[in-house]
């Protein structure tokens, strides 16, 4: 990531891939990437990046798309945080880093805050499933939501969000990483021929999921020093364990200070301080 453009080259900097559709002006078309906790390639397909090129080189061809305006200011690279200056010289600087980077400047700072965790919401948070194929269809609306309130139906096809052309579930969760903590959001969507649009609220704490698979997490203080996969549910019924119930088997690698408390490699971590967690 070193001399990276971190305003034009926006993304989630804990995935492993992502693709970004540009004009060499700076024009960003459209993104294609993205996962959640259960797996790291559930949300992309072959299928899924055709049709977000397809989407991209529309966009592109339009007269009326608009250009990214001209730069005003030196591109914002992860080597000005000032936490990058204990990094060696010439050190690769992974995607992962610029998370862990920015996070340690702004606590050197003081103004670091517990929400900044929350980062890249899931569509799944407005109560919205998208087909993986088409990302721009929706493949499920949860009951309840904000997405049903607003009367999304599935089989409707998003078009933006705030005002972001929607093609993938890149796109989508760029404009929810864009949405405020705390407010509302504005959708248009087309249910058959008709087109409709409407705000959706936003309450408190609406950006939270599960982000334990974020390896920027790792330097989080305070660290817990364990990690591994979530047992199944087969798994838990067998122990008599809640299906919602904190349980997680002990990965290969054992940190130190897990080694000297008498964890190994295939314990079953069930709580934290003597604290049961769901």
């Amino acid at each position: 990531m070193r001399g990276v453009d971190l305003d034009l080259f926006d993304f989630d900097y804990d995935l492993t891939w992502m693709g970004f559709f540009l004009n060499a002006d700076g024009t960003v078309y459209g993104r294609y990437g993205g996962r959640d906790a259960d797996s790291a390639d559930s949300r992309v397909s072959l299928a899924g990046l055709r049709y977000a090129l397809e989407a991209a080189l529309t966009r592109h061809r339009r007269a009326d798309f608009p250009s990214a305006p001209p730069p005003t200011k030196p591109p914002r690279t992860v080597e000005q945080y000032p936490a990058a200056r204990r990094l060696p010289e010439r050190a690769c600087i992974h995607c992962h880093q610029v998370y862990d980077l920015r996070r340690e400047s702004l606590q050197a700072e003081g103004k670091w805050r517990l929400d900044e965790l929350w980062v890249y919401p899931l569509p799944e948070n407005i109560g919205l499933t998208l087909d993986v194929d088409r990302g721009d269809r929706v493949a499920g609306v949860a009951a309840d939501s904000p997405a049903a309130h607003a009367g999304i139906q599935v089989g409707d096809r998003l078009l933006t969000i705030d005002d972001r052309p929607i093609a993938s579930f890149a796109d989508v969760q760029y404009a929810l990483h864009r949405a405020p903590a705390c407010g509302t959001l504005t959708i248009t969507w087309q249910h058959g021929q008709e087109t409709h649009q409407h705000q959706l609220p936003l309450a408190e704490g609406w950006r939270k999921t599960d982000i334990s698979w974020r390896w920027s997490l790792r330097g989080v203080d305070p660290q817990p020093w364990v990690h591994g996969d979530d047992l199944s549910a087969e798994e838990k019924r067998a122990l008599g364990l809640r299906a919602k119930r904190l349980a997680f088997r002990q990965g290969p690698f054992v940190s130190e200070p897990a080694r000297r408390a008498g964890i190994r490699q295939n314990d079953i971590i069930l709580g934290v301080d003597g604290k049961v967690l769901d």
